[in-house]
């Protein structure tokens, strides 16, 4: 792990002092990130890991192998798409979309589910549904959506906020890549942070 990276997971543990909290969240991305072991090596021990495979099944063999990387770790290891699907691979959780989380009204005991969410309507059906952390964004700009609005870190509060009175952890994701952007998040309630560029 770069020093880079260190300096990150310190400021992120602000968040959440519990050493047993996953404060840094790494997301796969089809074009600046899509190898899950590139993306599980670079994070930091006691980090979560959310693989999207972009419509395409993960194989048994490959979600058993890289579950076990995950644990030896002491990372978490979600996966995007439908809890049938985590419960059939052997991974400990699964990452739903926003389109998604409406129709999922009850979730599975014993399935750890982070859920996207970019508005408070988001906010509320993943309470509804059962989620345990959402994932708040767009953030700040990022290269993954170039050009795509932002929330800004007041409507971030917001939303986290919303979250936590509902009982739910907030994870602020998007545009989200070195030490300063951790710090301007202080104050807004998250638990951690998500994304991509900072593992690059």
């Amino acid at each position: 792990m770069g020093r880079d990276l260190k300096r990150m997971a310190r400021a992120a543990r602000w968040f959440d002092p519990d050493p047993a909290s996953a404060v840094l969240m790494a997301v796969t991305d089809a074009r600046r990130l899509p190898d899950p072991w590139t993306a599980l090596a670079a994070l930091p021990r006691g980090g979560a890991l959310i693989w999207r495979t972009y419509g395409e099944e993960p194989g048994y063999e490959t979600a058993r192998k890289l579950a076990a990387a995950a644990r030896a770790k002491g990372c978490l290891l979600l996966v995007a798409g439908s809890p049938r699907l985590g419960a059939r691979l052997g991974i400990a959780g699964i990452h739903l979309p926003e389109r998604d989380v409406a129709r999922r009204r009850v979730i599975a005991a014993g399935t750890l589910v982070t859920a996207a969410c970019h508005s408070e309507r988001a906010v509320l059906e993943a309470a509804r549904a059962g989620v345990d952390a959402v994932l708040i964004s767009p953030v700040l700009p990022t290269q993954s959506h170039p050009g795509a609005r932002t929330l800004g870190v007041i409507r971030l509060a917001r939303l986290a906020t919303l979250a936590g009175a509902l009982g739910i952890p907030a994870y602020a994701l998007g545009g989200i890549a070195d030490e300063t952007h951790i710090r301007r998040l202080r104050g807004t309630g998250i638990a951690g942070v998500a994304g991509i560029g900072f593992l690059l």
